[in-house]
């Protein structure tokens, strides 16, 4: 999220992405990298294990490398303003290059968003070759990937004033993930971005995405505080039929659209707002996925597949019997237009993560649905399930046959994104 986004977007992360996140400060954790690195658990082997959210940084040249002559001076590129890399677009400040707690030496910042520099963090948050060595010390064979700045966000784009600059840098942005994909011998997949504010544009790059072998994309909780029409719009409906027709999902990460930032009680700290804003975002995936139970695009869309990323998976049983009975007490005139209630739609058509929790994998996975979550680690931003990772795995499905471990570490995964293993 950047200050060029509209009035709305920006104050919803105004705190979780401050310059304070990037100040000096927070507690370094000492990491027993060589405990930590141990690889694939035995208990596992067999299983390649799909980290279903995670965050590329982008390169600083990503944009001036690929820019066509005309474009040289108009891409994003990165500027050191008072010893903190961020993006900029000219002389305007698109803001930072995305969290990353991880150190180049391996250890963990805690309470702060990233390094103020590039360089100051882990190789692995934007080389392929440091990237794949993190994940074969973390026992990971393959990662989906998202954006790790706002420079790419439809908002930000949308206020440059020039549609084919702003597509363009869609474009180029989604041919690094291209190239990423295949430099990792697919273990790193990207989902894609979309010029979303133009339908015709927003088609044709959805198609050659697609045609490149990316995995899926990922759209704003609710485009309608961008300017774009609602997903209930026809603006929509020929990328949904093709996201159905190709079995593309769409991935809604977080909840953006909300501001938890007014939740937390006003006078506190960086540090004590920041726990309560990320995990709210989390659990706010709650009303994206009702967004869609209600809207009827699910029964238009029967087999669409939405993933909500770094979501958590404790809050479902309870969102979801809540919708149940929503749709019995609040949903009179609609309730009979909809063709499925709320957990027909959840096992039918989402999908979601888990990475810290404990009580959930161990006692809610079946009542959920064992086909229906994924795992994860958020490397390498702050909550990330780093260092441990396998140990945190075992402890959490340790107590499952090892097809259950291999259903939810892999194959849901595969499934979902049309992974080629």
């Amino acid at each position: 999220m950047t200050d060029t986004d509209t009035p709305d977007l920006a104050s919803s992360a105004r705190k979780y992405w401050s310059d304070e996140g990037w100040t000096p400060g927070g507690v370094l954790r000492q990491v027993d990298h060589e405990a930590a690195a141990r690889g694939l658990h035995a208990s596992l082997k067999g299983i390649k294990i799909v980290d279903c959210d995670t965050h590329v940084t982008e390169v600083p040249d990503l944009f001036t490398s690929r820019a066509p002559a005309k474009y040289k001076d108009k891409v994003p590129y990165i500027r050191r303003v008072n010893g903190v890399d961020r993006w900029f677009v000219g002389d305007r400040d698109w803001g930072s290059m995305g969290g990353n707690v991880i150190r180049a030496d391996n250890n963990k910042l805690l309470g702060r968003l990233a390094f103020p520099t590039f360089d100051e963090g882990h190789k692995g948050a934007h080389e392929v070759k440091a990237r794949l060595q993190a994940m074969d010390e973390m026992g990971v064979y393959a990662q989906i990937c998202f954006q790790n700045s706002g420079v790419t966000q439809a908002g930000s784009l949308m206020s440059l004033g020039d549609n084919d600059l702003a597509v363009s840098i869609v474009k180029m942005y989604n041919d690094a993930s291209v190239e990423r994909q295949k430099e990792s011998g697919d273990r790193l997949f990207t989902m894609a971005h979309l010029p979303l504010w133009d339908k015709a544009a927003m088609m044709a790059e959805a198609q050659r995405c697609l045609d490149m072998d990316l995995k899926g994309f990922v759209l704003p909780d609710t485009p309608e505080r961008l300017g774009i029409p609602s997903f209930i719009d026809d603006h929509w409906t020929p990328l949904l039929e093709m996201c159905e027709a190709r079995g593309a999902p769409l991935n809604f990460h977080l909840n953006a659209a909300i501001n938890p930032t007014d939740l937390a009680w006003k006078g506190f700290s960086f540090e004590q707002t920041l726990s309560v804003v990320a995990t709210m975002f989390s659990i706010c995936n709650a009303s994206t996925m009702g967004n869609w139970m209600v809207s009827g695009r699910l029964d238009q869309f029967p087999k669409l597949k939405i993933g909500l990323i770094e979501s958590g998976m404790g809050w479902v049983p309870f969102a979801i019997e809540a919708y149940e009975h929503q749709f019995d007490e609040m949903l009179p005139s609609k309730s009979k237009m909809l063709q499925r209630r709320p957990w027909d739609y959840f096992r039918d058509q989402f999908w979601v993560t888990y990475w810290f929790e404990s009580v959930a994998p161990k006692l809610l996975l079946d009542t959920i649905g064992v086909n229906k979550v994924l795992f994860e680690t958020d490397f390498p931003h702050p909550t990330s399930l780093y260092p441990g990772v396998q140990e945190h795995i075992i402890d959490t499905l340790g107590g499952y046959d090892y097809d259950v471990k291999k259903r939810v570490l892999e194959r849901n995964a595969a499934e979902l994104y049309n992974l080629p293993f």
